[in-house]
């Protein structure tokens, strides 16, 4: 039974040596744990700010493209109001064409068959008035479009 008091001691004596052993472990990694913890911290709060700056560098980019998007919009209604005009025009340009074209034939006739009548040539010559103005009207709805595009390149550059 000696034997088993003397080993119950070596035992207890052991236990205990480990016991310090661990704690003194503990001790010792309690410390380097919270720099460790407080280095993660401090990464943390550095992502968190980099992400806080990100969102905002997102949200200004944001706004500058519904900016950009709306500004495109408003050119394009104006590019088609533009087309519709100068469309109209064109339209008044071939119909009064058509109707100089037409007196044309009628004074043909009439020469080729001897026939002056004023009527006609003042037919004739109110047609080819009608043409001219809708020819300068073409024109200047061609200019106004082109002096938009060029005042939308100055006010862009």
């Amino acid at each position: 039974m000696s034997e088993l008091s003397v080993l119950e001691g070596r035992l207890t004596d052991a236990l205990r040596r480990i016991s310090a052993g661990v704690e003194a472990l503990d001790a010792a990694q309690a410390p380097a744990a919270a720099p460790a913890d407080s280095g993660l911290e401090a990464q943390l709060a550095e992502e968190r700010t980099a992400n806080a700056q990100l969102e905002e560098r997102v949200k200004a980019l944001k706004v500058r493209q519904d900016n950009k998007i709306a500004e495109l919009e408003a050119r394009v209604t104006s590019y088609r109001k533009q087309l519709s005009d100068l469309d109209g025009e064109l339209q008044t340009l071939r119909t009064s064409n058509a109707d100089l074209n037409a007196m044309i034939e009628q004074l043909r006739g009439a020469v080729t068959s001897n026939v002056a009548e004023p009527e006609l040539v003042n037919r004739a010559l109110m047609a080819e008035l009608d043409a001219l103005r809708a020819q300068r009207s073409a024109d200047a709805a061609e200019a106004d479009a082109i002096i938009a595009d060029l005042k939308s390149l100055v006010e862009g550059a």
